[in-house]
């Protein structure tokens, strides 16, 4: 199947050239195929393939690996930030599946090529916060507090929350986890947090970028449902709301 920047090029990248202009195409192959490089065709060996994707007739690797396999061909750092930008933002692959396969691939020990990802990661969540934003107004649900830190008065530090409704005592928080991170790790702190808002009365809404993109409506019938709750349940705890 074809990898790496002409597989970029095929499936549609602005970041990558047209497919005819690479001088050679990268092609992977199972490494236990005797097969050698020529002056048109580059072997790329794996040990074992992912499922290929067909685009205008031609079996490509997945978005992740063809970018994985172009990066590790590429010197230059707006190139790099430049494919791996389009590849998330441009919603072809999630962040966590291209990350893990440019550890894979061990290009995650480059500078350049983990500030790229930890760019794309920070535009992600700036991204994450405006499409909240623009659910909460679009939808004319009620405005929270954006961005705040909850605690229990003269108490411990409960936790960050991306909005926080006081008189209906509902968070939502954007579940915006690195996949640089022990993800198991960090959804177990996501949990406790989660349980301990909840045992104090609070209803805790998360949401997925991928969810916010993708259903926005059902996404705001969520956040309103847990809302209109509010008046079924018990009185919350009293918490303090300090600005983030």
């Amino acid at each position: 199947m074809v990898t790496g920047a002409a597989a970029l090029a095929l499936y549609g990248f602005a970041a990558a050239a047209p497919p005819a202009a690479p001088d050679r195409i990268d092609v992977l192959v199972e490494r236990s195929r005797r097969l050698r490089s020529t002056r048109l065709v580059r072997v790329v060996r794996a040990a074992e393939l992912p499922a290929p994707r067909e685009v205008t007739g031609v079996p490509v690797a997945p978005v992740a690996r063809a970018v994985a396999d172009a990066v590790a061909r590429i010197g230059d750092p707006l190139a790099v930030r430049r494919l791996v930008t389009e590849a998330v933002s441009g919603g072809h692959c999630e962040p966590g599946v291209l990350v893990r396969e440019l550890v894979a691939a061990r290009l995650m020990d480059q500078p350049h090529v983990v500030a790229a990802v930890d760019a794309v990661l920070a535009e992600g969540r700036a991204l994450a916060e405006s499409r909240l934003y623009a659910m909460v107004r679009g939808d004319a649900l009620p405005e929270p507090l954006w961005n705040v830190d909850l605690r229990l008065p003269g108490g411990p530090h409960l936790g960050g929350v991306d909005a926080y409704w006081p008189e209906y005592a509902v968070a939502v928080e954007l579940d915006t986890r690195s996949p640089r991170r022990d993800e198991e790790a960090e959804w177990t702190e996501y949990s406790r947090k989660r349980e301990h808002l909840e045992r104090l009365g609070i209803t805790v809404v998360h949401l997925t970028p991928r969810k916010l993109r993708d259903a926005p409506e059902q996404q705001a019938v969520v956040v309103r449902t847990a809302l209109m709750a509010a008046g079924d349940r018990a009185p919350a705890a009293y918490v303090v709301v300090l600005p983030r």
